[in-house]
Parts: structure tokens; sequence; C-alpha cells
């Protein structure tokens, strides 16, 4: 052991109390003869680790430095202080006086901490993933925050975040920080040149001492104003700033402002000497310590020598203890024993450690957890998991027992609203893994507070959350929606026998607002489909009218005491959690709503009236359409234009002229079906038929009025309001501009397949000769009324050739011409009429697909709920003879045929939202005979079914009568 410099209080343990300069390195004396495993310097006093764990302190003690009433501290990740506080330097703020007993520094909690270091009056704490932390004194910017204002408090030092500083040195006034590939950054006082850069000034920020940029350097350590760094691949040390007391070791007593050589016999440890005879003069060094105006230097001879230490290369005993295979195997078998409370305490003081949960299952590959920030963890998931799986072995069970009491009693409850930095916060992505959250037995301790400490925290870090949810993979990000949904289900399935109202209301509410922060990611980086987050057991477990219902009052304003054990909680307020046909629910609700206020309205206009002895001018609760067969869409457009907006959302009855017949429901339907086949008939030139998808599309020149457009989309407006599903053949394009979702190439391959897959091959293109290849500029032909015409996708796009580098302009301009530019007056006159009538809050619900299910139904059959649910008339019941017949008849029938039937019988080919079991088809026996052919009533789901006499004529008979619809077979 050697040291020299300068000794006041006998600081470098030599034995003297008396003021002595020791200018070049000297033996240690009082313990030469013990091996020493670390050294640390103040300003006028050390301590000495020796290899056995005993502790040697020496120097002033009038402060109680030299620590002898301490006891030691557990590896728990929390961080104490304590001794003088007048710059703050003890991080527990300013307002704190000094303290002499160690005090908890809560500011840095849940931070897994690598080293901490202190100063003259500043201190640093540096974690795992080489974030850097200062405070204290701060008169010549020693603590690297870019100006000299002391700080009561950890502060960031940004400038540092990317450099993977692994070691911090603190001087009186100047701070030395050693990167992961051996660079040295020095900043704060330099008026002896302790910074390294050939100056006398300060720096308040980090600067890289460049004289030392050729070396990669190992070690560094600071004294009071002077710099150590010693560099394995010479085996050198390099000192620099105060000399006057000798501690450089150069053999001067002068300053030094650039790094020099200190003196002596110095080898690196490489085999170099091997076999020379004076190798034994050369010491090999181990470690290099300052403190003060002292230094010492652990080395031993060269034929003796180990390996210097690396401070770049972390050593898992000097800081927070982390958790994994080889501490839980330790750990299971200290509880195994029960062999002291003292084993199974430090157990859960880790267990319920933020900070060495964090700090445990850091994402090494090529250093990635040194980039740890708001945007990325810098963590690995994968060996959380398997680590947990490893947990959930049996013969773990004790130690899981007190994870789970760790993490419940300790650990979340103890969360803060205000992390101190990032890496505080991987613990919100490492508890989701632990099986036991998923586990509904633990839904009430584990996974539901743990809600409520995500929702606790402040903006900063909630964004920090997000943009890490962001970046997880999608089987993580869709186990945690699942979680939560799965919290809700349990919820609302035991609410009536688990829970108190008011315990029910949080945790119901930290389950949704939870989910509605992960939708709201989700809805900007995709990691999984919107109906992820649908929850089908709503239906069935909640009252959705009375939901809507006190929904609506309370966005109303209105103040409504709701049922005890529905409490507060409305789940309208989160409808991304509603399949479609819960929605589809919420729409009919509020439009009987909106119809049962348009009733009382005009009942209460009609008292009115009739107090005034005004009768002829009451109105009808209903509105009331008087159509003629013979001038349907005159008659319609003659009606509708003399009911008022709010007439509009009034009950509708039909009333053909001259027919006696009672609106039930099956008129109404019948005259959708007429009205709509005659309105979209491509003769009219309203609407271009597309033969290859067989749908319609708005016509880009059209001759008729706009009102027709209005009219159209007034009756399919009044077709769902009416909750009558009528026969649509238009894109998904109309429904996601109804829900103002822009239309994009996929909806053009679905229109008009072949014009799709054209550009999406001009977008697949791998050549560079792409206008020679295409031949083409931003212009597209179309066709009206046998002459083609050449328009401008673009100002000027004649002029404009299409490009490798434009090519996807040209497709966005392409799309959108056919969906938005050319039939921009057809549709809004269209879309003004729809929205008239059922446009609202909830209609914004709908995902288009679903929109389009409601609208025109879907294609999700089931055949054998359709024969479950049907419903027989006559003679017929469900094993009458010739029914038997009938659905061994059907059932052989391929897909298309099937459809077919039901577009026959209903009218449409696609089936209602809400399944096949609500078409509730009725077949009725009738007396006519065997030579007729089935008769479909489509207003009514009814079929006339003759008694066939055998399988194979009503087979014959019903294909006919399939095969030879074409329209509407109203009887």
């Amino acid at each position: 052991m050697l040291c020299w410099g300068y000794s006041s209080f006998g600081q470098p343990g030599i034995g003297s109390n008396l003021q002595v300069i020791i200018p070049e390195p000297q033996v240690y004396g009082f313990i030469h003869d013990r091996n020493v495993k670390e050294v640390a310097c103040g300003g006028n006093h050390s301590v000495f680790l020796l290899e056995d764990g005993e502790v040697y302190t020496c120097g002033l003690n009038t402060k109680g430095q030299l620590g002898h009433d301490c006891e030691g501290s557990k590896p728990d990740g929390q961080f104490f202080t304590w001794g003088q506080n007048s710059y703050g330097q003890l991080g527990l703020g300013k307002e704190c006086p000094s303290q002499a007993s160690p005090q908890r520094v809560k500011s840095l909690d849940g931070i897994p901490l690598a080293q901490v270091a202190a100063g003259g009056a500043h201190s640093f704490a540096l974690s795992l993933s080489g974030a850097v932390f200062g405070w204290g004194k701060n008169s010549s910017g020693q603590l690297g925050l870019s100006d000299e204002r002391d700080r009561e408090s950890p502060c960031h030092v940004k400038l540092l975040r990317s450099q993977k500083v692994v070691y911090i040195s603190c001087g009186e006034e100047h701070t030395a920080v050693l990167t992961k590939s051996g660079g040295v950054f020095t900043f704060g006082a330099g008026s002896c040149g302790q910074l390294g850069h050939d100056s006398m000034n300060d720096e308040v920020n980090p600067r890289r001492v460049l004289e030392l940029m050729g070396s990669e350097v190992s070690q560094i350590a600071c004294g009071r104003h002077h710099t150590l760094a010693f560099v394995p691949s010479s085996g050198m040390i390099y000192a620099f700033g105060c000399g006057t007391r000798g501690q450089l070791g150069t053999g001067h007593t002068c300053n030094v402002k650039c790094p020099s050589p200190v003196k002596g016999h110095w080898a690196a440890h490489n085999g170099q000497l091997s076999g020379k005879p004076d190798a034994c003069k050369y010491h090999i060094v181990k470690h290099i310590f300052s403190g003060g105006d002292q230094t010492f230097v652990l080395c031993s001879k060269y034929e003796n020598s180990l390996p210097a230490d690396d401070f770049r290369t972390i050593n898992e005993t000097r800081y927070t203890c982390l958790i994994n295979d080889e501490t839980i195997d330790v750990w299971r078998q200290k509880l195994l024993e029960k062999n002291s409370s003292n084993s199974v305490n430090n157990v859960v003081q880790i267990l319920s450690s933020a900070a060495c949960w964090n700090g445990s299952f850091l994402e090494k590959k090529i250093d990635e957890h040194f980039k740890t920030s708001p945007k990325i963890p810098g963590i690995d998931l994968n060996s959380t998991r398997v680590l947990f799986e490893k947990l959930m072995n049996s013969q773990h069970s004790i130690l899981l027992d007190q994870i789970l009491k760790s993490f419940e009693s300790f650990l979340i409850p103890q969360l803060s609203s205000s992390p101190p930095d990032v890496e505080a916060m991987r613990i919100y992505l490492i508890l989701p893994e632990f099986p036991p959250f998923q586990d509904s037995k633990y839904y009430i301790t584990l996974t539901l507070p743990l809600a409520m400490a995500i929702l606790r925290l402040d903006t900063n870090p909630s964004k920090v959350l997000d943009n890490w949810w962001s970046q997880v993979c999608p089987r993580y990000f869709l186990r945690l929606v699942d979680l939560y949904k799965g919290a809700v289900v349990y919820l609302l399935s035991g609410r009536k026998t688990l829970l108190i109202p008011v315990l029910f209301s949080s945790y119901i509410t930290a389950a949704l607002r939870l989910l509605e922060k992960l939708h709201k990611v989700n809805q900007k980086v995709k990691h999984v489909e919107y109906d992820k987050f649908y929850i089908p057991e709503i239906s069935s477990l909640v009252d959705i009218q009375e939901d809507y219902l006190m929904w609506f009052l309370h966005q109303a304003g209105m103040k409504v005491r709701p049922s005890i054990m529905q409490d507060a909680v409305t789940l309208c307020s989160y409808p991304f959690i509603f399949d479609a046909q819960a929605k589809t629910k919420m729409l009919q609700t509020d439009a009987e709503l909106q119809m049962q206020v348009a009733i009382n309205g005009a009942n209460l206009q009609n008292v009115f009236m009739l107090l005034t002895l005004e009768p002829l001018l009451a109105r009808s609760p209903f509105l009331v359409l008087h159509v003629r067969r013979s001038n349907l869409v005159g008659d319609a457009l003659r009606e509708l234009s003399i009911h008022s907006d709010i007439d509009l959302k009034k009950p509708l009855k039909v009333i053909f002229d001259g027919e006696e017949a009672v609106d039930a429901g099956g008129v109404t339907k019948e005259f959708f079906l007429l009205l709509l086949k005659e309105l979209l008939n491509p003769i009219y030139g309203m609407f271009t038929y597309y033969p290859e998808s067989n749908l319609l599309w708005f016509s880009d020149t059209c001759f008729v009025e706009h009102n027709w457009f209005h009219l159209i989309g007034i009756i399919c407006g009044l077709a769902i309001y009416n909750f009558t599903v009528v026969d649509l053949h238009f894109p998904l394009a109309l429904y996601k501009k109804l829900l103002n979702v822009k239309p994009c190439l996929e909806d053009l391959k679905e229109l008009s397949p072949t014009e799709g897959r054209s550009l999406q091959q001009l977008l697949d293109y791998p050549g560079e000769d792409v206008e020679e290849t295409f031949c083409l500029n931003f212009t597209i032909c179309r066709e009206s009324y046998g002459v083609t015409e050449q328009k401008n996708l673009i100002e000027d796009g004649d002029k404009i050739l299409v490009q490798k580098d434009n090519r996807e302009e040209f497709v966005e301009a392409y799309v959108n011409y056919i969906f938005n530019l050319s039939i921009h007056e057809w549709y809004t006159a269209f879309s003004t009429g729809f929205l008239k009538v059922c446009g609202g809050k909830v209609l914004e619900l709908f995902q288009p697909t679903e929109l389009r299910a409601m609208i025109v139904g879907n294609s999700n059959y089931n055949w054998e709920e359709l024969e479950e649910s049907a419903v027989y008339k006559g003679d017929y019941t469900a094993t009458h003879p010739t029914v038997r017949m009938f659905w061994e008849t059907f059932h052989a029938f391929p897909l298309e045929k099937k459809k077919k039937f039901l577009l026959f019988l209903t009218g449409s080919d696609r089936i209602p939202i809400y399944g096949m079991s609500s078409l509730r088809i009725v077949i009725q026996s009738t007396t006519s005979g065997e030579q007729y052919l089935p008769v479909a009533h489509t207003c009514y789901n009814l079929l006339d079914l003759p008694k066939y006499s055998s399988k194979e004529v009503l087979s014959a008979r019903l294909v006919q009568a399939i095969d030879h619809y074409e329209g509407f077979s109203l009887a």
C-alpha cells in the first residue's frame, strides 16, 4: 500500500499528527501487512476497508466523520445522508438543518444506484444506467448543470445522459466522471488546473479531457484540488491540479494543468516484463484513491501482481441488490431455514424496494440500458418473464408468499406520483408480468392498486409511461389490455357480493381509466386491433339502456341520484369497450330517447292548442308519410320536404295510398326496400355501378338536383333511426367518410379491384424507370355518357409526370379524386341528410365496419341459429315432415345458395348486427298445391311453404323460386 500528499491530522495513517508533506509514493505504515480492499478519503480523514471486512479510520473527527457510532446499511436501494447541510449537500432540502444521524433521501427513491460520491459541499449519485444526479454547492459549476446556482435536492445532469457514465469522483469544488469507453469528463473549479483542460478556468458544463482521449482510462480519483487517472494499457497514473503539497506524486510541488505521469516504476499487467531481471522494481497498480491533499495507490510487486480494478466494470457487491436466479435461490434457502428474523426482514426489504426491481432486468445488449430515456425503458421484459415463471414453481412457494405480501403492503402503496427519474418508472412495466396479477384472486390487492398508482402519476411521468407502452411488443400490450378487461368483468360480475358501493366505484373507475389510457396509446401506435378492447360480456352484465340514460342525463348537466348498485360509474363514458352490438343498443336507446322527446313535445303542443281552441293546429306524435306505389320517389320527396328536422326524430309510420294495412314495422321495411331500390338504380345516373365488385358509388357527373342525394341521406338515416336493416351496396369508404375517416387505397381495391391492383403495382415496382414503364401523369380518365374525359388530379397535373419519388403522391391524389374531389357536392348533400336524422355523439363511437354492419347487416352467418330461432304458423311445427325436409334441403345448399335464400326471404343477403336469431324467420303452411313455388313476404321475413310430397320436389321448387328472384318479392 503506497501513499503520498499532505498530513495535518494523521489522515494518511503514517502515525503522526504533525503537518507533513510526502511528495513521492511511500509504503503505507500501520497496516502494511494487511490486504486493503478499498480506501476513501475526505478533506481531513481517511477510511480503509480490509479484505476481511474490518474498517479502519483515521484523521479529524470533530464532526463525527470517522463514523465510530454508525451501523451498516442494507442493500435495498435506499440512500441515506448525514452531516453538514449548509449548501443542501445532504439532498434533504435546504431548510433541513445539519443531521447527526442518517436521513433517507426520498427524492432518489426507486432509482437503482450504482454509486454515490461526496465532494467538499456537493454530492453525486449514479444510476446503473448512467444517469448522473448532483446537488449541493455549485459556486464553480461543480454540479455540471450549466450554471452556478446551488441545488438542495438531486438534479439530473442531462448533458451526461448519453455518455454511459460508470463512475464519479468529487473534489472540493470539482467533479470528474468516467465513461464506459474510457473517457474522462471534468467540470467545476479549475483554478489549480484540476480539470486538466490546459487552463485555470472553471467549467459549468461537463467537458472531456482531451489530453487523455488517446488513452483508455479505467480508474479516476479526485482530491481536494487535484485529479488522478489510471491507464491500464501502459500501467501509468496521470495527475493534474494542485501539487503544492506533493499530492500529484510527480516529484514536484507545483500545480499542473494537463495530465502528467506520476513518478515511479509502473508497469502494465500484460506480461511484457516477464523474465526481465529488473521486473521486481516495478509496481502493478491495483486501485487508486485520493482525498483532501493525499493520494493512495493499492499495488503489488510485479511477480505477485493481479489485474488492476476497472471502475467501468460494475461490482455487484457495491450497489443496489439485484433480483435474479442466484439471489432468489439464496433467499429461498434462508426462508426455509428460518434461522434469523433479520434474514427474513432483509429479504422483505429488498422485495419491497422498487429500486431493486428497477435495476434487475436491464437490457444489456449493446449497452441498450444506457439509452434509457422518456422514450426507451432500457429493460429486458423477456428476462422479467423468465424470472417470474421460475418463481411460480412450487419449490419457491414460501418466497412467492413473501413477494405477494411485499408488493401488496409496501411496494405498490409506496409508489410515488412524481418519480425522480425515468429509471424509477421501470417498475410499472415489470409488475404486470408477475403472473398473480392475472389471477382474479389478486385483482383487489395487486392489479387494481397498481392501476391506481399509474393513474396517480403526474403529467410528465404519465407521458413517459405512455411512450414506453408505445415501444413494447404487441403481445405484452395485449396482455395488459386483457388484464384490466378481466378486472372489469370480475368487478361487474361480483359487484353485488364483493364490495361496498364506494369501493366498487373506485376500483371499476381505476380499471376503466387505465384501459382508456391504453386505448389512447393504441390509437397512435396500433399495437392491437380496436376490437381487442371490446368487452362482450358487458351486454349481459349491464343494463345498457339504463347506463346510457344515466350518462345522457349527466352529460346534460342534470343531477340524478343513481341506484345504490349502479353508483356513479357509467360505462358509456368509456365507449371503446363496447362491441358493435352494445353500440347499436346505445344508438337505439338514443333514438328511442329522442323519439320520446319529440312525441312529448308534440303532445304538449297539442294540449296547448286544445286550450286555445285551435285543434286544427294539433300535431301528430309520429312522422307519417303518405305515398303512392305508382309515384313512390316523388311522393317521398314531397312528404319529407314539408316536415321539420324535429319531425324526423319522431317514430316513422308509412301509409300506402288505398291500402288499409296498419304499419307495425312490415310496411316501413317495404317502404325502405322499394324506395332505395328505385333511388339507387344506376339508370338515373346518380350512382355508378361497378360490376367487378357489385358495388355502387356516387357518379362524378350527375344532372339531378342536390335534394335527391339529400333525400337518399335522410332515407338511410331514417332506416337506422327506425331500426330497419337496408340493402345498400356501397363500399366501406362511405361509412369511413360519415365517421370522418379518410378513405385509402384499400377502399379503392374494394370498389374497383382492377384499378386498385394497378395502383398497388405502381407502388411496388422495384425499378428506377417508373416514368418510362408506366407513362403516367397526374390525371385520371373518366367516362361520362359515352365520352371519355381526362381530369387533373392536382393543379397542372397533365404537365407532371409520375416518377419513383412522387408515385405515393400520385396514388394519394388518385384515391382522393375518386372518394372526395369528384363527388364533393353529391356526398355533402347525402351526408347532410343522413346526419340530420341520426348524427350525434353515439354514431361517432362506431368503427366504419360496425356502422356498415348496423345499416346493411354483416356476414357472420350461423345457419343453425337461423333454424333454432325460426317460428312456425298454421299446420307447421319444428317436427313437421315438410319443415324437416325444408331444413335438410337448406343445410345442403352451398354458401352462395344460402345467401340467395336470405336475399329472397328478407331482401338482403346480410344479417342484422344482433345475429341471425334476430331475423326470426316465419314459415307458414299454405293450401296451395305442390306445383306452386314458395312465396316470400320480405317485409315480414315470412315464407309461404306449400306441403310438398318429397324432398326432391321441395328442393326443385325452392331453388326455382330463389333463382328467379330479381327484386323484392312483395306479396
